[in-house]
């Protein structure tokens, strides 16, 4: 059994980071969905991706639905693409913090690489959702691939990425003897 240890704590430390997580953002959205509003957050992403289409020449804004929980963008006229909470990559930020947290060393340096990761994660992600939103405007045959499979394995592979990055350079790297935790 002792062999198994870490591979036990990998797995604990994972499921109990990610249940918790899980648990607090199904409270967070409850709140909303039950009166069919977008939650706050989405609408920041749904902005920031109309920010960022505005920023490339298209005239772009959000609106939110009067009934359901999202928020249109409309790109030069058009309504082209919603964003809703799962499209504001809190579900896939959770798992990647849970195995963050799991393969974590010491807490400064984890704590560092989660809020950079997180970071870079909401970067592609508004990226994408600009990116679908102008392919569905103005080239809507491509509207289905890029949703569906294109840009799900960007932001994918760009988590994978970062989670090698981080066994590879941090939580596999040799501690210093001040770094060292007391378990």
């Amino acid at each position: 059994m002792k062999d198994f240890k870490p591979i036990l704590i990998f797995i604990l430390k994972f499921v109990v980071v990610w249940g918790v997580l899980l648990v607090l953002y199904n409270l967070y959205l409850s709140g909303y969905h039950e009166i069919g509003k977008p939650d706050p957050y989405s609408r920041i992403i749904a902005n920031l991706s109309a920010d960022t289409l505005n920023f490339a020449g298209c005239q772009t804004y959000a609106v939110d639905d009067k009934t359901r929980p999202w928020t249109w963008l409309y790109i030069d006229g058009q309504y082209r693409s919603y964003v809703n909470e799962g499209c504001n990559a809190v579900s896939i930020m959770m798992i990647f913090v849970a195995f963050i947290v799991a393969f974590s060393t010491t807490w400064k340096q984890t704590i560092a690489y989660i809020v950079g990761g997180l970071l870079v994660i909401q970067i592609m992600n508004i990226i994408r959702i600009a990116w679908i939103t102008y392919i569905l405007r103005y080239y809507p045959k491509y509207g289905d691939i890029a949703h569906d499979y294109a840009f799900p394995a960007i932001l994918y592979g760009t988590i994978v990425i970062l989670w090698i990055v981080w066994v590879k350079y941090f939580a596999l790297k040799p501690m210093k003897k001040e770094d060292e935790q007391v378990d």
